[in-house]
């Protein structure tokens, strides 16, 4: 019987889009744009974030 895992939220910062490359605007040797790719800091670039975890009791 299969498992079915619930979805994890998709996260607020990057709306699911985690990794972008962006141009630097100069040029390789061999004519193609030099690219950077950035990571979303919130998630780290996997897109998803984790659910808060519930309150719990402290004490009697």
């Amino acid at each position: 019987m299969p498992q079915h895992t619930l979805p994890r939220p998709i996260c607020g910062h990057c709306d699911g889009f985690p990794t972008v490359t962006i141009t630097t605007g100069t040029r390789t040797p061999d004519g193609q744009r030099q690219t950077i790719t950035a990571n979303c800091p919130a998630c780290h670039g996997t897109g998803h974030t984790t659910p808060a975890r519930a309150h719990t009791r402290i004490g009697a």
